[in-house]
């Protein structure tokens, strides 16, 4: 079968040791389905796993890929949960199992014709989203998701700042965000950017490190050293940021002082559970939001749609399809 892999490692030049090309069908454990892909999605995770992050040497030549959507044995369409873990092991949140893994990570991933995974990982699709649709979900929108909904727990009428609008999970936070009920602010560095996540919703955005007219209740957290300080000092008295990500660098100055003289909060989040991906997708089905589809190719053409990403020229989800 056709497949997207790493073969080796390169920090600085991470498309170099990117293959499309022929490989053996997936071994399907016991407990395991087999899903024939009709549509998935780049990430950066898959970027990084080229520049050798979080993907040992021992584990290469390794298929990438985390997002997916396709039909089981059965027949049924199916969306793919990356999270391969024990919800045991987590007391009933399998992102909490010290041992848990994404695809692409330890398991074969989603960039190929056909992949396994394990059959608690398979959530219904709903007949309203296409495949494409389905394939952006389980990774920057289930992210998003859990930042907003379980760990921020924002209720309608809140005011969330989404740091550092253009990329993935920042696209999904704005949009779902705004079709819950909430007043989203947005930053970037770039005028362009600014002016897609009004469009995308947001009701005002600023440059990064912009004073905001006023306090909110909660900052969405992906970018680190560049927004750290704007985003602490940027939260009321008793607010919280939701860390998922540190593009810009994972170290820097605490502001301790803003910490707990304000009682504002630092949480963590990390992908999300099968249990909220089921919850994501009904609350897709239920509003009408979707993801933004940046562009569709072929999964012949994967590496272009690479390219796309290494150069950071996205609006929106790069989907590859096997037809």
């Amino acid at each position: 079968m056709l497949a997207v892999r790493a073969i080796g490692s390169d920090a600085d030049d991470p498309l170099s040791v990117l293959e499309v090309g022929e490989v053996a069908e997936p071994v399907v454990p016991d407990g395991w389905a087999l899903v024939t892909v009709r549509a998935a999605a780049l990430n950066h995770h898959d970027l990084w796993s080229l520049k050798g992050v979080g993907l040992r040497p021992e584990r290469l030549p390794m298929i990438l890929g985390c997002d997916a959507a396709g039909v089981d044995e059965t027949g049924a369409e199916v969306i793919v949960h990356a999270v391969i873990a024990d919800p045991d092991v987590g007391d009933g949140d399998e992102t909490l199992d010290p041992n848990r893994t994404l695809l692409s990570e330890l398991h074969p991933g989603t960039l190929a014709e056909r992949v396994a995974v394990p059959r608690r990982n398979l959530l219904p699709k709903p007949a309203s989203l296409s495949f494409e649709q389905a394939a952006c979900l389980p990774t920057a929108w289930l992210t998003a998701y859990r930042m907003l909904f379980t760990k921020a727990a924002l209720r309608p009428g809140d005011t969330v700042l989404v740091q550092g609008a253009g990329g993935g999970v920042a696209t999904a936070l704005i949009m779902l965000a705004r079709s819950a009920g909430l007043r989203v602010w947005a930053t970037s560095r770039s005028e362009a950017k600014r002016a897609g996540a009004l469009a995308l919703g947001a009701h005002a955005v600023f440059a990064t490190g912009e004073r905001l007219p006023a306090r909110v209740d909660a900052v969405m957290e992906t970018v680190g050293r560049a927004t750290w300080e704007h985003s602490i000092r940027s939260l009321r008295p008793g607010g919280m940021v939701v860390v998922s990500g540190a593009t810009t660098g994972d170290d820097p100055s605490a502001d301790l002082t803003q910490v707990f003289f304000l009682q504002r909060s630092v949480i963590g989040s990390t992908m999300g559970t099968r249990g909220e991906l089921q919850r994501l997708l009904s609350f897709c089905d239920a509003s009408g939001v979707r993801p933004v589809i940046d562009s569709v190719l072929p999964l012949h053409d994967a590496r272009i749609g690479f390219e796309q990403l290494h150069r950071g020229d996205v609006v929106g989800k790069i989907v590859i399809t096997m037809s």
